[in-house]
């Protein structure tokens, strides 16, 4: 996958410079009224980012069992009541129909179509399940000096199929999805470090080193994600990765299941748990 062009790159990263500070209503009213379509990295800074995934009831507690069976890539951190659209337990106000910039809707497991707004595709039967994520943890790195290099260059950090197995639950299986960032090894160990405070964001790297070594055979073509830049004396450094779902979807093949296209998160009034 090619980098975005360089207009859509500027826009985005000034759009998460502006919002940095603001409040995740704040950010979550401009996404309702389709203002912010994109990414949500750097927005909203100090408050929790989550995965989406939304299935219907008859599938839910297969789901939820996926996601206590495989912690590391699919900590549970909120769910909704059979066919309401709001999460109270997450924030005030929070309307999962309209408050993610961007949706991917999957039909018996294949990806149909991206959407700003699903409202015309609620029903009474579907349950919400809004998964930790990586951009949290990502503010405590910067805070504590660890560089991304895909916030400085503003890129998607790049996300892999990894030859790791999730533990199955009922049609629910696939492999771990794993996200990378490149850094020296001094700064990756520094890494581990800091998001070992972190288990609700998935915490500490699965992998380090040699992509070969979880069945990553080309780091230049993620499957989700662009094309990262490792310079010289950097190794890349794997996390796991709450795009995960999606590949378990693929393979549950499910009539419907709604989830967030990578990069555009729920913005919720949980604390991040960065240092202050």
């Amino acid at each position: 996958m090619a980098l975005r062009d360089t207009e859509d790159r500027i826009a985005a990263n000034s759009t998460a410079n502006d919002l940095a500070d603001a409040s995740a209503a704040h950010v979550r009213g401009l996404i309702r009224k389709g203002e912010i379509t994109g990414q949500t990295g750097g927005m909203a800074l100090g408050q929790m980012q989550g995965n989406l995934a939304i299935l219907p009831a008859d599938l839910a507690l297969d789901f939820a069992r996926y996601c206590q069976r495989n912690p590391k890539p699919c900590p549970l951190v909120g769910v909704s009541d059979t066919g309401d659209p709001m999460l109270p337990t997450l924030g005030v106000d929070i309307d999962i129909r309209s408050d993610v910039s961007s949706y991917n809707i999957y039909r018996d497991g294949a990806l149909a179509d991206s959407v700003n707004d699903i409202s015309d595709l609620w029903r009474d039967d579907l349950v919400t399940f809004v998964l930790g994520c990586s951009f949290s943890f990502e503010e405590a790195l910067l805070a504590d000096g660890v560089p991304l290099r895909h916030l400085e260059a503003d890129y998607l950090v790049p996300m892999y199929r990894s030859n790791i197995a999730t533990t199955p639950a009922g049609p629910f299986a696939g492999p771990v999805v794993v996200s990378m960032r490149p850094m020296p090894v001094s700064e990756a160990i520094r890494a581990v470090e800091v998001t070992a405070r972190f288990p609700m964001m998935h915490g500490t790297p699965v992998h380090m080193g040699d992509p070969a070594g979880i069945g990553i055979a080309d780091i230049d073509n993620p499957d989700w994600g662009d094309v990262p830049e490792i310079r010289a004396g950097e190794i890349p450094v794997f996390w796991a990765c709450g795009v995960t779902p999606q590949a378990a979807v693929q393979a549950a093949k499910p009539a419907l299941c709604i989830t967030h296209t990578p990069g555009s998160m729920l913005i919720t009034d949980l604390p991040s748990g960065r240092p202050a």
